[in-house]
């Protein structure tokens, strides 16, 4: 027997409960590979998983989690054998699959990667998907032609999971970093992560009828979408790169077409979910090699299972800052 978070829906109400309770390993899904996991994390989906679903859960009860890192216990794949550290994220697992909000956990064999050298299963789970995301976004910008020395680069929402990892990130390449945040109290955290510059979003949140402004930013890592993102599109330098990640202020896109027709802009799409296997070991060799893991350990807050019921309410309601690492056998 060993711990987990389990989600339970009450079909006449509707509401869901979680609740850390003890399973055995039979009643783990189908898999390839079991995984004693050291660790896991927080982030969006999994505050969704544990409390409404979000449309996520396709069946009750569940183990939410979308991320874990630990070591392969069990495998019939070739590929792993019992010993090796892994790392997983993405594939719909802590959604439609459990995940890692469990001491064990039974995958498939294609959703791992292996632990890259010069990462522990700790600050793997520092980085998790939002720090993967936050490195293909900058993979992306960089196929795109950013380059240090030319302008600014904008992280909006740069106080969230995403935004600290490419903050950290975008300033060890050496790029001046404008972090756009809506909680003053963050900025010196995030002038410890790197940002050379602070931007209250209210400033981006204004909306305007001009579909071009001055040409400011150089690249941009957008977490927040909606009216800002729009915002930002007509602040672009000519050739840049918006690198969309995310949709905190909303799944709408107020915009023009004018600043890709005028200005060349580029607006890209970051999908951490179904990433192919090459690409996952791409970025997390480049997360192990470009992001300073003294900043990684300032983004820290350490939890165990018994605290993601709140934790899960916290980062719908936007009061995450960081990367919450979860001790599954805390």
């Amino acid at each position: 027997m060993f711990n987990a978070l389990i989600v339970n829906k009450d079909e006449d109400s509707g509401k869901t409960s979680a609740a850390v309770q003890q399973i055995s390993l039979d009643q783990l899904p189908a898999g390839d590979v079991t995984v004693a996991v050291d660790y896991s994390t927080v982030n969006y989906k999994d505050g969704l998983c544990i409390g409404p679903g979000g449309g996520l859960v396709r069946k009750y009860p569940h183990v939410p989690g979308i991320d874990l890192a630990g070591t392969v216990e069990a495998s019939s794949d070739d590929r792993y054998a019992p010993g090796d550290k892994v790392v997983l994220t993405g594939w719909r697992v802590g959604e439609a699959h459990w995940g890692g909000y469990a001491q064990k956990a039974r995958v498939r064999a294609d959703w791992l990667v292996p632990l890259p050298k010069g990462l522990d299963t700790r600050q793997a789970m520092a980085v998790g998907t939002a720090g993967f995301t936050a490195m293909l976004a900058v993979m992306a910008l960089e196929d795109h032609g950013l380059t240090p020395g030319h302008g600014p680069v904008l992280v909006t929402g740069a106080a969230g999971g995403v935004g600290s990892v490419a903050t950290a990130i975008l300033a060890h390449l050496g790029h001046e970093v404008a972090a756009v945040t809506g909680r003053p109290e963050t900025a010196d955290y995030l002038k410890g992560l790197g940002a050379s510059q602070i931007v209250p979003r209210d400033t981006l949140n204004e909306t305007t009828k001009r579909p071009l402004e001055g040409e400011t930013w150089t690249g941009c890592v957008d977490a927040v979408g909606g009216a800002m993102l729009a915002r930002v599109l007509g602040q672009m330098k000519y050739g840049g790169s918006v690198a969309a990640v995310g949709l905190a202020g909303g799944a709408a896109l107020p915009a023009t077409v004018i600043p890709f027709l005028l200005r060349g802009v580029n607006l890209l799409g970051i999908d951490s979910v179904m990433q192919p296997f090459a690409n996952r070991q791409r970025a997390w060799a480049r997360i192990a090699r470009d992001l300073p893991m003294d900043k990684l350990n300032a983004m820290i807050h350490p939890a165990s299972l018994s605290d993601l019921p709140q934790l899960g309410r916290d980062i719908l309601a936007g009061q995450i800052q960081g990367r919450v690492v979860v001790d599954v056998n805390a």
